[in-house]
């Protein structure tokens, strides 16, 4: 297997070297050069495996020969043993057609866990025996920082700077990032948003005379192997509910385009994929994108569910690619377009090759308390506000296709926001302990390439 840039002109690599570069070279995000395909009878053994056996069997094919399906199920089974529950990725009934995934039972209660517990093994295999230190430099919205922390923190060879915007996260998510005490994590609170930190860490990867000081690396959804291992759920709930004997729709709260992007990838495997449903909030440049072709970049509004206040999805480049005929060149050009005036038309090609399998829909405040309260009141469920985003777009797309809401954090973690449209606050699992009694370590920086890199440079080791 060996994998390709979107724009067009980087190397290709092997599973490895793509896990360990994250960004390519040319500014591009790596996909596989072709879509390795399940058969029907494949998918269907998938009915009575394990989450680690299904694991192995949908994530061999882009592992290729860089270890053996022995290897990769070793990892797996360190990985997915510190989730809570021995599903890992539980389905829970919501009525006779919605279903909820249940994706939080991980060690930092969000969706993150699954494809990062799994990376920060695969960073540590990659890297044992080699003189290689590795800077992981990343962007979060809320959960992707402190489940990346979580996955490396200690790890020898390794060194993590995670940007969050400072004041734009919730309590909980911060302080799981900025109370890991490992010398090897440093925490960044920018003063901006989510857009500022993500275009600060594509700027220090494209910079040639900073990415040639350090080995850098990436846990944002911009890394393959990240996005690899969230297309393993999708086919895990699928078969629980009769694939491949019927299909099953999906509603997914996104901002970074990432984990729906994996529903993607699944459905090119050979899932079949009725739907998938790209669940946003009020920055709804993707809704708009896939509904009018409309990708333009608009002021972030601040919202309760901050890992979707984002206004430049950096994944949805991969779908464009694979849309557009996987013209590399055609596409670096769009996106230059885009980087220079923060708007463009999709092309023909790519709206209606997305609307074959995508419907979007943006959802407010009001609709997202209203299923928030529909959950707890009909279904017992505590909802935290993404997923509940994702719910109350699928409840508009009901009908007799199984349907399966993403959820996608803990209520806990957005304890104020449940408990406003609920009247209940949920609580912090016990394996969380004493959160909100560990010393807060961070620094505050502008939002400017100069601040960052040069704190990131003065910490770092160079190659």
């Amino acid at each position: 297997m060996r994998y390709v840039s979107t724009r067009g002109t980087a190397a290709a690599l092997d599973f490895r070297e793509v896990t360990l570069a994250g960004l390519a070279s040319d500014g591009g995000l790596y996909v596989p050069e072709a879509w390795p395909t399940l058969t029907r009878d494949e998918i269907a053994a998938m009915a009575g495996m394990s989450y680690v056996d299904t694991a192995v069997t949908v994530m061999a094919p882009f592992v290729g020969e860089t270890m053996t399906r022995d290897e990769l199920r070793a990892l797996c089974e360190q990985a997915y043993g510190r989730f809570s529950h021995a599903a890992v990725t539980p389905l829970l009934q919501l009525d006779h057609d919605q279903w909820l995934l249940e994706l939080f039972h991980g060690p930092t209660l969000a969706f993150k866990d699954v494809a990062l517990q799994l990376l920060g093994l695969l960073f540590e295999r990659f890297l044992t025996g080699s003189s290689d230190h590795l800077t992981i430099v990343g962007a979060t919205s809320g959960d992707t920082g402190s489940a990346a922390i979580d996955a490396v923190a200690g790890r020898a060879g390794i060194d993590i700077f995670m940007l969050h915007p400072e004041g734009r996260v919730s309590d909980v998510q911060r302080r799981q990032m900025t109370t890991v005490g490992a010398p090897n994590v440093h925490n960044i609170a920018i003063r901006g948003d989510f857009d500022q930190a993500q275009a600060l860490v594509k700027a220090m990867f494209n910079d040639p005379a900073f990415a040639g000081r350090f080995r850098l690396s990436a846990v944002n959804s911009i890394n393959w192997a990240r996005l690899m291992a969230q297309v393993v759920y999708y086919f895990y709930a699928a078969v629980r509910l009769g694939a491949p004997d019927r299909a099953i729709a999906f509603s997914v709260p996104t901002g970074n385009f990432g984990d729906v992007f994996a529903g993607y990838v699944a459905a090119k495997m050979g899932l079949p994929v009725a739907k998938l449903i790209v669940a946003t909030n009020v920055n709804d440049i993707l809704a708009r994108a896939l509904n009018s072709g409309d990708y333009s970049s608009r002021q972030v509004v601040q919202t309760p569910t901050p890992s979707m206040d984002i206004q430049v999805s950096s994944n949805f480049e991969r779908l464009l690619f694979d849309l557009g005929h996987r013209d590399g060149l055609a596409l670096a050009e769009q996106m230059r377009g885009f980087e220079g005036s923060r708007a463009m038309r999709l092309t023909n090609a790519q709206s209606e090759g997305a609307a074959a399998l995508f419907a979007a829909e943006r959802v407010d405040l009001d609709d997202m308390a209203l299923a928030m309260r529909w959950a707890h009141e009909h279904a017992c469920q505590m909802l935290d506000p993404h997923t509940a985003i994702a719910l109350a777009a699928a409840q508009r797309h009901a009908g007799k296709t199984p349907m399966v809401t993403l959820a996608t954090a803990h209520p806990a973690k957005f304890g104020d926001a449940v408990e406003r449209a609920t009247g209940t606050r949920p609580s912090l699992p016990s394996r969380v302990g004493d959160l909100f009694e560990r010393e807060e370590r961070y620094d505050v920086l502008d939002a400017s390439y100069a601040a960052v890199s040069a704190y990131i440079a003065e910490r770092a080791v160079a190659r």
